[in-house]
């Protein structure tokens, strides 16, 4: 598949770019299909490598969408061609970003998740330069347009970088403040990130920068994970833990369930009986349900019941007047 992006040049003239994007892999799943990831390889690869390391994870109820980067000269190699998510110059804050070309291949990305159920979560995932890939994305998620002020229009629940950097860094954060719908979108989205100490392609230091960045941005609910001693390869271990995070994504979708399938007359007993170390997460699943404005018949009694379980703590306070707003607009 190609996208074609214009760029200006002297005398106004439009110079045109078409990037041929490879050929996508894909995972289906094995069980209910609950999530699909688009999963974005580094700079030199290609999407059937990884498609083989994905399709033995313990993960039977996510597709796995791999596609394969264009052909392009790659300014930090040379200018020789490689497969490559977009231009690199240097790994620094001060270098020159490609945006055509992140623009570009987060629309082709895009366009990969946009044929999902409405159903199915979607998120996206990467490894190095792909993992870069993926955080452009969770930006434009955030700001809800493209660096070329084109709409962002994928709901994307989940973001995955392992031994990646953040591109545009610099003004992300000037970006998100000014709109009040961007910071709530940013602070919605779980990202967990994963770095080798000693990585010597992208050191463990643009991990730590990353992270920094996307949390001063209004980024809140990040993971990261050092590992200590690890390069630039995944481990196990580290495929483990995506494991774990997955899994989780997975139980938010059972707490909804757990929500939704109770009789409101049933509510306080069943509430009064879930252990207190658990009650967190029920709450946490409740908050996400009221921002979204979904299914409030069913949330509503329980907010009542636990937020009244839990005491007067500012969480919870927060969470009924909430619960009361959100009645009101019900009614």
């Amino acid at each position: 598949m190609s996208y074609s992006h214009n760029t200006m040049g002297s005398g106004s003239r439009t110079a045109r770019r078409t990037f041929e994007f490879g050929r996508t892999h894909v995972v289906r799943p094995k069980g209910k299909h609950q999530a699909t990831i688009v999963w974005l390889h580094g700079l030199g690869d290609n999407g059937s490598t990884w498609s083989q390391l994905l399709e033995s994870l313990p993960l039977p109820n996510i597709k796995w969408i791999c596609p394969t980067a264009p052909t392009r000269p790659v300014a930090l190699l040379g200018g020789f061609p490689y497969s490559a998510w977009f231009d690199v110059g240097e790994l620094s804050a001060d270098g020159p970003d490609d945006w055509e070309g992140l623009d570009a291949s987060a629309a082709h990305i895009a366009n990969l998740l946009s044929t999902e159920p409405s159903d199915v979560k979607v998120g996206i995932g990467g490894f190095s330069m792909g993992a870069a890939m993926a955080l452009y994305s969770a930006t434009a998620f955030a700001l809800g347009r493209y660096g070329n002020g084109n709409p962002y229009n994928i709901n994307l629940r989940a973001i995955v970088g392992l031994s990646g950097w953040l591109p545009g860094s610099r003004c992300l954060r000037n970006k998100i403040e000014v709109s009040h719908e961007a910071a709530r979108r940013a602070a919605s989205l779980p990202i967990m990130l994963g770095h080798g100490t000693c990585d010597d392609v992208v050191p463990y230091k643009y991990g730590e920068i990353s992270v920094h960045s996307l949390s001063v941005a209004g980024f809140r609910n990040l993971s990261f994970k050092n590992y200590e001693g690890m390069g630039h390869y995944t481990v196990p271990k580290e495929m483990n833990e995506l494991s774990k995070e997955e899994h989780g994504s997975n139980n938010g979708e059972n707490r909804e369930n757990c929500i939704c399938t109770r009789s409101p007359t049933d509510v306080p007993a069943v509430a009064s009986s879930i252990p207190y170390r658990y009650l967190q997460r029920l709450i946490e699943a409740l908050a996400d349900l009221l921002d979204r404005g979904s299914l409030l018949e069913f949330v509503l009694p329980w907010c009542q019941v636990v937020s009244l379980q839990k005491g007067t703590t500012r969480f919870h306070q927060d969470l009924a007047d909430t619960c009361a707003s959100s009645e009101y607009m019900l009614q």
